[in-house]
C-alpha cells in the first residue's frame, strides 16, 4: 500500500448532499427493506490492488471472498462491491458523493477531505473495542482529525530501493548506492553497460506524491516543516527536484518521467530494463511475476547518506453516515479485522498489515523484514490536514512537470494550493 482525490473533493460536498440528499434511490430502498424486516445492502467501493480490471480482476476476487464469508456469517446483510482502478477511484467517488449516491464503506488512499463536510462516522461508532485495540496505535492516530478518529487503517507499506543484481554485476557496481551522488554514478555505469533506464522514475499521476516525497526527505525536506506549516516550495525541496531534473536531463532515468506511472516502471524493472527503482513490499509479487527474482533491497538513498526513515504509506477504509447503516458496518469491520481477510490482502499483495496480530504473523517473512523494520520509524503524508486531499491531487497532476521545467515554479504553484484560504 494505494496506496487521491481528483479536483476539489473538499468543495461544498455537504451542499451537494443537501441538494441531492434524500433522493438516493439506494438509501431509500434500503431503508424500506430494513423497516420491513428484510435485508440491508451495504455499498462498498474499493481500490484495486491488483493489476487493474483489464488483467485478472484480483481485487474483485479478493473482495468477493471477503463478502461471501461475511454474508454467510451475517445472512441479513448483503454487500454490493464495486472495485475501481487506483487511477480512477477518487474521481468516481467524488462524482458519487456530489450526486448523493454515497457508499456505506469506502476503501482508498485518503479520508480527510470527507471529514470537514461531516460525511463520515467516527471510528468508535463503527469499530468494536477489540478491533480498535488491535490496530497499531501510530497508524490509528493518523486517522484522527482534531483528536477524533475518522479514517481506519486498512493496509500499510514502506519504501526501499530495489536494484537488479545482475545489471549491477554487468555494470561493475559492488553495492547499492547510499547517497545521491553514488546513485548518479551507479546510473552512469548502468547506462554505459547498455541499460536503457538506469533509474526508474515514476512521476505520473498514479503516485507522484510518493516518489517526490522520497526525494524531499533525502534532502531533509517534506510537505510540511517541523512547525507543521506547509513547506512544499522550501529550498530543500527545490534543490531535491533540481537534482532529479539533472538525472533526467542526463538520460539516467525513465524517459518522460512526468507521464510514467509506477506500475509501468515496475513492469520495466521486472523485465530487466531498469537498474534501480524505489518500491515497496507490494512490488515483490509484480517483479517475481515478471520473471525477476535476483534483486536486492536497500534503504532509500539520500543526499549525504542513506535515509534512517522511509515513506510509510497507509491506505484507509472509512464509513459514510448518510445511509444510516452503522450497526451493519460495524459487523462488517469486526468480521474483516478479526478473521483472515486482512491477512489475505497482505499475503496476496505483500502489503503490510495495520494490526498487532497481523504484524506478528508476518514477522518470520524474510523478504518483508526490511520493510517491517523500517515501518516504526516511517514518515507519513500529512493525512490529518484537510488540505492534503487537494494538495495530493495537485502534486499528482503537476509535479512531473518539475523535471521538464522549473522545479521552483511548479512547487510554488502547489504551495499556493496548500495555503489558499
Amino acid at each position: 500500500m494505494n496506496k487521491r482525490l481528483v479536483g476539489a473533493l473538499t468543495l461544498g460536498l455537504s451542499a451537494a448532499l443537501v441538494m441531492t440528499g434524500c433522493g438516493s434511490t439506494q438509501s431509500g430502498s434500503d431503508g424500506g427493506d430494513k423497516a420491513a424486516g428484510g435485508d440491508v445492502t451495504l455499498k462498498l467501493v474499493a481500490a484495486d490492488y491488483g493489476d487493474g480490471p483489464t488483467a485478472d480482476n484480483s481485487g474483485e476476487k479478493f473482495w468477493k471472498g471477503v463478502v461471501d464469508g461475511f454474508q454467510k456469517a451475517n445472512p441479513g446483510i448483503k454487500v454490493d462491491v464495486q472495485v475501481i482502478n487506483w487511477n480512477d477511484i477518487d474521481k468516481q467517488v467524488a462524482t458519487m458523493v456530489q450526486n448523493g449516491q454515497v457508499p456505506d464503506i469506502l476503501q482508498t488512499g485518503d479520508y480527510s477531505g470527507f471529514v470537514k463536510d461531516g460525511l463520515l462516522y467516527k471510528t468508535d461508532e463503527v469499530l468494536s473495542p477489540a478491533t480498535s485495540a488491535d490496530l497499531l496505535p501510530k497508524f490509528a492516530d493518523f486517522g484522527k482529525v482534531d483528536g477524533t478518529g475518522y479514517g481506519i487503517p486498512f493496509v500499510s507499506s514502506a519504501r526501499a530501493l530495489f536494484y537488479n543484481k545482475d545489471l549491477f554485476t554487468k555494470a561493475g557496481i559492488a553495492e547499492a548506492p547510499k547517497t545521491w551522488d553514488e546513485l548518479k554514478a551507479a546510473a552512469e555505469k548502468l547506462k554505459k553497460a547498455g541499460v536503457s533506464q538506469p533509474f526508474g522514475l515514476p512521476l505520473g499521476n498514479e503516485e507522484a506524491q510518493a516518489e517526490s516525497f522520497l526525494w524531499f526527505m533525502g534532502n531533509g525536506g517534506g510537505y510540511k516543516d517541523s512547525s507543521g506549516a506547509w513547506a512544499i516550495d522550501s529550498a530543500a525541496n527545490v534543490e531535491a527536484l533540481q537534482y532529479v531534473k539533472g538525472l533526467v536531463d542526463a538520460g539516467l532515468t525513465s524517459p518522460n518521467p512526468g507521464t510514467k506511472n509506477r506500475k509501468d516502471v515496475w513492469a520495466d524493472f521486472a523485465a530487466g530494463k531498469v537498474g534501480m527503482v524505489n518500491g515497496g513490499p507490494m512490488s515483490i509479487p509484480i517483479f517475481e511475476k515478471g520473471g525477476l527474482t535476483n534483486f536486492g533491497v536497500a534503504p532509500i538513498a539520500g543526499k549525504t547518506a542513506a535515509l534512517d526513515t522511509t515513506l510509510g504509506v497507509e491506505d484507509w477504509i472509512m464509513a459514510f453516515n448518510k445511509n444510516g447503516h452503522q450497526e451493519q458496518i460495524k459487523k462488517f469491520f469486526d468480521y474483516f479485522y478479526s478473521g483472515d481477510a486482512a491477512q489475505k490482502i497482505s499475503d496476496t499483495y505483500k502489503l503490510l498489515p495495520v494490526t498487532k496480530s497481523g504484524i506478528e504473523k508476518l514477522s518470520s517473512d524474510e523478504r518483508l523484514k526490511p520493510f517491517l523494520d523500517a515501518l516504526p520509524n516511517a514518515t507519513f503524508y500529512p493525512f490529518q490536514d484537510p488540505k492534503w486531499s487537494e494538495v495530493n491531487t495537485q502534486v499528482k497532476q503537476t509535479i512531473g512537470g518539475a523535471v521538464s521545467g522549473d522545479p521552483k515554479a511548479v512547487l510554488g504553484a502547489i504551495q499556493k494550493v496548500a495555503t489558499a484560504g
